[in-house]
């Protein structure tokens, strides 16, 4: 698809102390926070460290009890919770977890909270008015070591930090996982993603919304530019940015792209310093952070670049 051009610059940071893809990452107080991942022959992780951007520091923090990649992490209040995720067991099969944990930035200490009702490895992820929604993600029945099979998961909850335990809400209408979600206008968008279907293995440019106000699912009239999985999305100043990812014909890309969302227009952004996907994101202070994840060979990163929006 051919887009109109954006301008923006990249800068190359600091690389993390651990090369992991599929990391749990969030931004608190300023700094980012990154937790376990996938390290390489797809070993999970329980490291975790922190940056600091002004800095442009890594240092290491209390390791995640759960050893694990594909969680998601979110920020409420002043607890850092991280969500799912998996590991590759001995015998090459997988096993998903329903397990949460919430870290204590303030304290560096870690402690365990109420278990999803479904095991979510791979999910989408967002915060809206206080609630962590995890959407999606690896079907609990697809472990024998490959995706290429996986009809991927539907299923989806949320919970309020509070609560005894988690909430189900309605089905997510087409099963994915490596995909990405954000919180728009009192609304969860939840954008590509990937699965095997009849027809064959799928990557979608769909976007489905969830509306909490009346428990309803509706398809946007917008759509990711090109089909992708295990891309990294964010919102800023009112513009929908996604980086990376992977899709036919092209593999992991350096391609990237914004939406102005009131005009629902894409536009390509300037190429990715390095080609990426399954990577952690994170906004702090109108710097969009992309950290860790695949390169084109699937192998494991270190890397962490930034990219700020130069246009007027």
């Amino acid at each position: 698809m051919s887009l109109p051009t954006a301008s923006g610059s990249w800068n190359i940071l600091q690389s993390m102390s651990t090369a992991r893809s599929h990391p749990a990452v969030a931004a608190f107080e300023g700094k980012i926070y990154a937790f376990g991942g996938g390290g390489p022959n797809f070993l999970s992780l329980n490291t975790s460290e922190v940056y600091d951007p002004t800095l442009n520091q890594w240092s290491p923090v209390c390791s995640m009890p759960t050893t694990r990649s594909g969680a998601m992490a979110a920020v409420l209040g002043d607890v850092i919770y991280v969500m799912g995720g998996g590991f590759k067991k001995p015998d090459g099969k997988f096993k998903f977890l329903t397990t949460v944990e919430a870290y204590y930035p303030l304290e560096d200490r870690w402690e365990e909270k109420p278990a999803l009702l479904q095991p979510h490895d791979y999910p989408a992820c967002a915060v809206l008015d206080g609630q962590i929604y995890i959407i999606g993600g690896h079907h609990p029945d697809a472990t024998e070591g490959g995706p290429q099979t996986d009809p991927a998961f539907a299923f989806s909850q949320r919970w309020d930090g509070k609560s005894e335990q988690w909430e189900e809400i309605p089905l997510m209408p087409t099963p994915r996982f490596a995909s990405s979600a954000v919180s728009i206008d009192n609304k969860i968008w939840v954008m590509g993603g990937v699965a095997f279907t009849p027809e064959g293995f799928n990557e979608y440019d769909l976007i489905e919304i969830f509306d909490p106000q009346h428990g309803t699912w509706s398809r946007s009239t917008v759509s990711l530019p090109w089909s992708s999985a295990g891309q990294g999305t964010c919102l800023l100043n009112g513009c929908l940015y996604s980086f990376g990812g992977f899709r036919e014909g092209v593999g992991i890309g350096l391609h990237a792209a914004v939406c102005n969302l009131s005009e629902k227009n894409w536009s390509e952004l300037p190429e990715m310093p390095h080609r990426r996907a399954a990577m952690g994101v994170v906004v702090i202070n109108e710097t969009i952070y992309l950290i860790g994840g695949w390169r084109a060979d699937r192998s494991v990163k270190d890397s962490v670049v930034a990219y700020q929006d130069t246009r007027s």
